[in-house]
């Protein structure tokens, strides 16, 4: 088998598996449960998710938080532009993606006197911007505030609608802290206050940051996978989480976020940077033992990952039954477990 072949992290899924809203309670979100020695396949929710986690395990979650990273702006023309935010590049210099015709030195209107001049043109279909309000350059912390007003929360394509009221709060983690994300850790989002607190009172919990990006979303394009061009996140590792990081085996990721963050520091001893660490079978992950996280898109760096932890076969294995028992699919989905 040629675990290189793109086609091999391929699957059919019916559109209607694909959650466009996540459940009242997410909590009663379904969890598929993998046991890797017996390669046993149990089918629980989240509220019992304290029986399946190994009593020595140790947690780890990102605290990152999503931005309103989406806005609607026009050129001086009219020509109405839409404009997502990535990632901060200099104090005063962000990488966005544009959808709309922009050349260097485009300037963009917004709402409550924001603008945004065009600074770059990247060979990714990525933008260099700067952000002005009133002739004043903006920093990070102050066009956040800006668009915490005018903003919109950048839904994943694949829901497919537009953002509501009730994003702002579904699509964020209930210990999101740190501004920085395009992207939830959707793992997370199946852990409610509730939830949490029983986790805190059974297992010892630490936080890393990973701020996640629009690459998460982008398709692997090349017929070899390690051909791909990894996307990279800003993290950051206390010193202390980082010396539990080096002095345990038993550590439980809660998503694909949190994986690549502490496979990356395992890999560098970096405490900080911008992680592009690609994990797939042929690139496994070597300190992360057990792992959370939903179910992911076809042909992604994100199925590639799970598929490292336990083989393609296994992977497909597993997919074919969520697919088959009607599990939902992708970020305001369902989950699954690897211990």
């Amino acid at each position: 088998m040629d675990l290189t072949n793109i086609d091999l992290y391929d699957y059919d899924l019916p559109k209607e598996l694909i959650a466009k809203y996540p459940l009242p309670n997410q909590e009663d979100s379904r969890l598929l449960v993998y046991c890797k020695n017996s390669k046993k396949i149990i089918h629980s929710t989240f509220k019992d998710l304290l029986n399946f986690i190994p009593k020595n395990a140790i947690l780890f979650f990102n605290d990152t938080k999503v931005i309103k990273a989406r806005i609607y702006g026009k050129k001086i023309t009219g020509g109405k532009i839409e404009l997502l935010l990535n990632k901060p590049i200099e104090k005063y210099e962000f990488n966005v993606f544009i959808k709309g015709k922009v050349k260097k030195d485009t300037i963009i209107f917004f709402e409550n006197k924001l603008s945004a001049k065009v600074l770059e043109l990247c060979n990714d279909g990525s933008r260099i911007v700067e952000f002005f309000k009133d002739d004043k350059k903006l920093d990070f912390s102050n066009l956040i505030n800006e668009l915490n007003q005018i903003g919109h929360i950048p839904l994943p394509p694949y829901i497919n609608r537009d953002d509501e009221k009730e994003d702002e709060k579904n699509y964020q983690t209930i210990f999101a802290k740190k501004y920085g994300a395009v992207a939830a850790p959707t793992a997370s989002l199946h852990i409610t206050k509730n939830l949490f607190n029983q986790l805190k009172q059974n297992f010892e919990i630490n936080f890393l940051t990973l701020h996640v990006g629009a690459g998460t979303f982008k398709p692997v394009e090349v017929n070899n996978i390690l051909k791909h061009k990894m996307h990279s996140e800003y993290f950051e590792i206390d010193s202390k989480v980082a010396d539990i990081i080096d002095k345990n085996d038993e550590i439980l990721a809660v998503g694909t976020t949190v994986t690549r963050t502490i496979e990356y520091y395992n890999k560098t001893k970096k405490l900080n940077g911008f992680a592009d660490i690609f994990i797939n079978p042929l690139n496994p992950p070597k300190k992360v033992r057990y792992l959370i996280t939903n179910f992911h898109l076809p042909k992604s760096t994100l199925i590639m990952l799970v598929a490292g932890f336990i083989g393609i076969d296994e992977t497909k294995r597993i997919y074919n039954e969520a697919i088959n028992k009607k599990y939902r699919f992708f970020s305001y989905g369902d989950g699954m477990m690897i211990i």
